[in-house]
């Protein structure tokens, strides 16, 4: 204990010291934590968002107009709640045409003056939740086959799309992180390198009369870890902050339209990960440059 607040002492007074060099590696730092952090924003929210559209997944089977009640039997007996099938739906030619006046206001006068509802009669079917995806493909490809059907949708290539989108972002994220951090750690090395060398005199010192490794390198670690974990809760504060200043004004009405419950900032977990990952490098810096013979 006694040498961890030698430690901490040392290091907050040489951080005062060279704030100026101090600076440019938290700076570093909050710039790479900031984008990492962005990118964990943004795949963590894309990947809410594939699991909720992925719960509300839905087939679509669309009637044709010759279909009688023999093929509506048929199907419905496909359609039969199971591993497969949770629940299903019967939606006439009037109630998908009372939908569309209703969701789209504006061309309802446009379909009042056709003669003919050109909308389909329908089954919305709802999928269990964890089904496997080709038994879901060998329904549809059954349900295509089957008389009276005219058209089968299925929200899995949306989904597909959807979680090809969340590995690209994520694999960028982590690279340009990566990048990120690796510069971030060699700056801190540096910096922490020009503390120890201007206590080079007082570091030989110590050395000659047999001070513990602990009490000569553990300041500059320290140094590093106090750099990274300044250069974390700024990056996180700075996240915040822009986060917040968006949300309303474009993140709401988006949520809306890709029909996501809400999007939210990271996690207390990814917080404090993130926090302690910019400590590590922080440490990481330290270790270096503690190594290096002053």
């Amino acid at each position: 204990m006694q040498a961890f607040r030698y430690a901490l002492e040392e290091a907050t007074a040489s951080l005062w010291r060279g704030r100026r060099s101090g600076v440019l590696s938290m700076g570093i730092i909050t710039i790479a934590l900031f984008v990492l952090g962005g990118f964990l924003l943004v795949t963590s929210n894309l990947q809410r968002l594939a699991d909720e559209w992925r719960s509300g997944a839905e087939l679509s089977v669309f009637l044709s107009d010759s279909a009688s009640e023999t093929d509506r039997r048929a199907i419905e007996g496909l359609l039969a709640p199971g591993p497969v099938v949770a629940s299903f739906e019967f939606v006439s030619k009037a109630d998908a045409l009372a939908r569309f006046k209703q969701m789209f206001g504006d061309l309802a006068p446009a379909a009042e003056a056709l003669d003919a509802n050109p909308l389909p009669a329908s089954y919305e079917v709802r999928l269990q939740q964890g089904g496997q995806n080709e038994a879901v493909d060998a329904l549809a490809s059954r349900l295509r086959q089957t008389a009276g059907v005219s058209d089968v949708r299925y929200d899995r290539q949306w989904l597909d799309r959807l979680e090809a989108l969340v590995t690209l972002v994520e694999r960028v994220g982590w690279t340009l992180g990566a990048v990120l951090t690796l510069a971030a750690a060699l700056t801190v090395a540096n910096v922490v390198r020009l503390a120890l060398y201007g206590r080079r005199d007082e570091i030989e010192i110590m050395e000659l009369v047999g001070a513990p490794r602990v009490y000569i390198r553990g300041p500059f670690i320290m140094e590093g870890v106090l750099q990274g974990g300044v250069g974390g809760i700024i990056a996180l504060t700075v996240l915040a902050v822009v986060f917040l200043a968006v949300r309303a004004r474009y993140l709401a009405p988006l949520a809306a339209t890709l029909n996501l419950s809400g999007i939210r900032f990271l996690s207390v977990e990814l917080s404090l990960l993130m926090l302690l990952g910019g400590m590590a490098v922080g440490c990481i810096g330290g270790i270096l440059a503690a190594r290096a013979r002053p």
